[in-house]
């Protein structure tokens, strides 16, 4: 790729992007842009700033994304009850859309035209960034030095490193966790290691942010969730922010064992992989939002959001967040969640999440005196259920006769 005079790289400070950052310097002879966010991974990012410094970095971006990240993306996903194949809450897939604006943002203020990331030629995450900045910058020039390069083992990597400078800490290589690790606000991403067998159990002191089910406290953590229009507005009756919402639940279903998945996924470029998520302030929130929309959604409106998710779920895992396609669903979703307004009482216990309560004083669409298996004062006349039933069987009676 020739003509790159300035690149902005999505920049962590860690072993790859460093050696990224350097190889971009020497391969392109080009400037380069920093670019750290803060999405709530729980590490401090500002000494990525001394380290681009030290590498000749003159225009460096740490931006905290944290209330954007849960505002304007988790949310959103969750107001639709995203779930991937089954089990996968998304953390990865919906963090890489904010990082890809933000890429493509900082290019467009500082004149670059070119932006780089450190995601390999083998997952998910190349296809997410790209699609994105393609989306919101169509002409811009994505370099891919996984894609690119022959720095193929760890070991070729550390080589580079150590030849040229790069300010790794070298002394805790040794003491490098095994796992390939991902972490936002939303989760945290374990693949690698022994999770290469599917067979293997993971290993206990791989967990970060939970403890495990048998560990969890022996006495039950009720909580309450306020919702406005689908959203968390409160715990326990105190407003939060989107972001003050998912550290709160992080916090709290960690320390009950909430939040673990063990999941072998059908990645986007065609192979199966088996990664450990953490994802405790999510698992509360699908529990919840579902729990109130049981009760404020009409029946055919909440079974088509059913039969409309899976479709959105893979969209995001894809990488189509700023398509057309998924800005249409989500108008249709966000257009739903007017009535979803309520409180869920929640019992957390040992790695479960068990709804023991939901009320809406407006919105409710429950009505006890329709419902009741007691005397219903004529609210409903149960002679006919009986013609109800004869019209639906009708097909099924016609061709029952002809033997079929």
């Amino acid at each position: 790729m020739s003509g790159v005079k300035k690149v902005v790289l999505a920049y962590s400070g860690g072993l790859d992007t460093s050696i990224i950052l350097k190889w971009l310097q020497d391969k392109y002879g080009c400037e380069v842009v920093t670019f750290t966010a803060d999405i709530g991974q729980g590490e401090e990012v500002e000494p990525a700033r001394a380290k681009a410094q030290a590498m000749g970095v003159k225009e460096i971006y740490i931006d905290d994304l944290r209330e954007e990240f849960a505002r304007d993306f988790v949310f959103p996903m969750f107001r639709a009850n995203t779930v991937y194949e089954g089990e996968y809450l998304l953390g990865t897939s919906i963090a890489r859309p904010l990082i890809a604006k933000r890429l493509v943002e900082i290019a467009n203020e500082t004149g670059a035209d070119a932006i780089a990331h450190g995601a390999t030629g083998k997952g998910n995450d190349q296809v997410r960034f790209e699609l994105g900045a393609y989306a919101l910058k169509p002409e811009v020039k994505v370099i891919a030095p996984w894609r690119e390069w022959d720095l193929t083992s760890r070991e070729k990597l550390m080589a580079y490193a150590e030849e040229h400078d790069i300010p790794v800490d070298f002394a805790k290589k040794g003491k490098k966790s095994p796992y390939s690790m991902d972490a936002n606000l939303l989760h945290i991403s374990y693949e690698g290691g022994v999770l290469e067998d599917p067979w293997a159990e993971p290993e206990e002191d791989m967990w970060r942010w939970t403890v495990s089910p048998e560990n969890a406290p022996d006495r039950a953590t009720y909580i309450e969730l306020t919702y406005r229009k689908g959203d968390i507005v409160a715990i326990d009756g105190r407003e939060m922010t989107p972001g003050q919402v998912m550290a709160h639940l992080n916090s709290v279903a960690g320390a009950n064992g909430i939040g673990r998945a063990d999941i072998v996924e059908n990645r986007y470029v065609g192979m199966k992989s088996r990664g450990a998520y953490e994802t405790p302030a999510g698992t509360i929130m699908l529990k919840g939002h579902r729990a109130i929309e049981s009760l404020t959604l009409d029946r055919e409106v909440a079974h088509l959001k059913d039969e409309l998710m899976p479709r959105y779920a893979s969209l995001l895992y894809n990488g189509y967040w700023w398509s057309p396609e998924r800005k249409m669903l989500q108008e249709m979703i966000d257009s739903s969640q007017g009535h979803v307004n309520g409180v869920v009482r929640l019992k957390l216990y040992k790695g479960n999440v068990i709804v023991a309560g939901r009320k809406s004083e407006q919105d409710s669409l429950f009505d006890a005196n329709i419902a009741t298996f007691e005397d219903d004062k004529g609210a409903y006349n149960q002679k006919d259920a009986e013609g109800f039933i004869k019209l639906n069987a009708l097909r099924m009676r016609i061709a029952a006769r002809h033997g079929r």
